[in-house]
């Protein structure tokens, strides 16, 4: 008996049809800020508890704070000098309590997709029904604040369930960034419907660079532009995405802010890269890729 939960068919790399990007572009490079709010004494979850230390965990909730206060302002200063719109990862309930970061934003041109509600509240041992609930207030809020349609999705700390897949694909959702599997876009198995798989790194993503992997300020920047650098090469072949995860937290940091903007503006300088959001990447996707990669998969698990 297996235990692959079927969420997606395994194509190799070499044996799919070419993805091209928007004006012969070879990669596709999309930023994800998570603007999150993270609640001073959250609810409990029987499975998952959202501080490390006792409540009220002062330290972790202030040091997340400083993200919305100080270091988003900063990263999206980066942002600007280097020509990067962003596609937001929003808990949506920032809306209410920090309207002025939604309202740069969107001046911005900057996509919002759903993070959930607060980034201390899980899915984790939710029904069906209490998860559409999240999902229906994320579109809603995300259209009453920007106007802006529901593309894509990214859990609230990466909690699923079994039918989550199937929900973002019933509420027309495009694109998800709960998988890690690919760097391209790859069809999702859903019971209705279509949903893709949109490439967003752990390894570019500056939580783990800092927090897990420990590296240094310019060692980050060092590890984006080797990312770039490989994903571009390779999509000579066949167009690859590159997705930089970000926290305003961690990379606003002033002692960490420089070797990341000069990343960003190494990326900018070449001629042959898509500066995108994930909802263009994944509507150009739709369009053009789709179908022939649907039929790739079809034959390869024939």
């Amino acid at each position: 008996m297996s235990n692959d939960p079927g969420l997606y068919d395994y194509i190799p790399y070499n044996r799919r049809p070419r993805i091209t990007w928007p004006n012969g572009a070879k990669i596709a490079v999309w930023v994800a800020p998570n603007i999150e709010f993270y609640e001073f004494t959250p609810p409990p979850n029987p499975q998952r508890t959202p501080w490390a230390r006792p409540l009220p965990d002062v330290l972790a909730y202030s040091h997340r704070d400083y993200g919305n206060r100080v270091g988003w302002w900063r990263m999206m200063e980066a942002m600007d000098d280097a020509g990067f719109r962003g596609s937001v990862s929003l808990n949506v309930a920032l809306c209410d309590h920090h309207p002025e970061i939604i309202e740069a934003c969107a001046k911005r041109d900057w996509e919002f997709f759903s993070h959930g509600i607060y980034n201390t509240r899980y899915t984790y041992g939710m029904s069906p029904d209490q998860e559409r609930a999240i999902i229906e207030d994320s579109i809603e809020t995300i259209r009453k604040w920007t106007g802006q349609k529901l593309s894509g999705w990214l859990a609230p700390a990466l909690s699923n369930n079994t039918w989550t897949m199937d929900l973002l694909a019933e509420y027309g959702v495009d694109y998800t960034c709960d998988l890690f599997h690919d760097d391209q876009p790859m069809p999702v198995n859903v019971k209705s419907g279509r949903l893709i798989s949109m490439p967003y790194s752990l390894e570019m993503n500056d939580v783990i660079v800092y927090n897990t992997n420990l590296y240094s300020p310019r060692h980050y920047g060092e590890a984006i532009k080797r990312q770039f650098d490989q994903l571009r090469e390779e999509g000579e072949t066949s167009g690859t995405v590159m997705c930089i995860p970000l926290h305003p937290y961690l990379v606003g940091q002033p002692h960490r802010i420089d070797p990341f903007a000069e990343a960003l503006r190494y990326i900018a300088q070449h001629d042959d890269v898509w500066l995108a959001t994930g909802r263009e990447i994944a509507e150009h996707f739709y369009a053009h890729s789709y179908d022939p990669m649907v039929k790739a998969i079809e034959a390869v698990r024939a």
